[in-house]
């Protein structure tokens, strides 16, 4: 029984397990019959969408709240960036080369923890990835090397797709929703550090960018390790030139080749950690 609970009424845990030891009856075996919140095919019915998106936001956020996480730092990038010892073997000659990237990942995110665990107890900028290989496994690889915790946020796909050993436990999760694992990436964030990826490093790069642009975000430090990668895919200043971005636009994230360097941004960003009151270049 839950000693923890605050009312004088029935726990709900009480009643599954009385509602497991009831007599085998038509009535009790039809599922009409059983608790709506332990009926998984309940659940899953196309109208209860939107309380399947309510318990993946709140899940996670209250076993990150009862862990005491308070800020993380994001660390997005390639599954298919090779570990250094398996370069040889990746598919291109640019992933070989962005096997430097995997340990400089996990340098970052070894740094990064030693400095919460020495300054907060490692309660603030917890290290945060998609829970995945690659670059995601270097950067709670490095957590891990420094003796503290990091989140996982994986999510289900049509391969299957394990966490990474170095994830903490209890810090796992698992999400069936794009969205809201989107959410719980950026809602806690101190700082954003994108490394070489494909389309869905791209898309987690875009929609923190496009957040920050449009003021529905803080301006965290962004920070692009790789500079000759990023620029190589995206031309940012053609973007710029268009007018479909403004100058200070490009002024929202910065380029690093070091985990030095993008501590350094960290501790002194250049734009007030405030949310924008206005687009530049935007009317109304």
């Amino acid at each position: 029984m839950d000693h923890d609970r605050r009312h004088p009424m029935r726990h709900s845990r009480e009643d599954l397990e009385t509602a497991e030891g009831v007599p085998s009856t038509p009535q009790t075996e039809n599922p009409a019959y059983r608790l709506a919140f332990a009926d998984e095919d309940f659940l899953c019915r196309e109208e209860l969408r939107p309380v399947r998106l309510q318990l993946e936001l709140l899940k996670p956020t209250l076993l990150m709240d009862e862990a005491d996480v308070r800020s993380t730092v994001v660390m997005f990038g390639g599954a298919r960036v090779p570990r250094p010892a398996d370069a040889a073997d990746a598919r291109t000659e640019t992933l070989r080369g962005l096997a430097s990237q995997y340990e400089e990942a996990r340098r970052f995110a070894r740094l990064v923890t030693e400095r919460s665990l020495a300054e907060t107890g490692g309660r603030e900028n917890v290290v945060v990835t998609g829970g995945g290989p690659g670059v995601m496994e270097a950067g709670n690889r490095g957590a891990n090397d420094a003796g503290g915790r990091s989140i996982g946020l994986n999510i289900v796909l049509p391969h299957e797709q394990a966490p990474n050993e170095y994830v903490t436990p209890d810090l796992s999760f698992n999400f069936h929703y794009f969205a809201v694992r989107k959410m719980h990436f950026l809602v806690r964030a101190a700082a954003v550090c994108v490394f070489p990826g494909g389309f869905g490093t791209l898309d987690e790069l875009f929609e923190t960018l496009t957040l920050i642009q449009t003021g529905r975000m803080e301006r965290v430090p962004v920070l692009l390790f790789g500079e000759a990668f990023w620029r190589s895919i995206v031309d940012w200043e053609a973007l710029r030139d268009a007018g479909t971005i403004g100058q200070d636009d490009l002024d929202l994230f910065r380029f690093v080749e070091t985990a030095e360097d993008a501590l350094g941004h960290m501790q002194n960003w250049h734009l007030p950690l405030t949310r924008r009151d206005v687009i530049p270049g935007r009317d109304g």
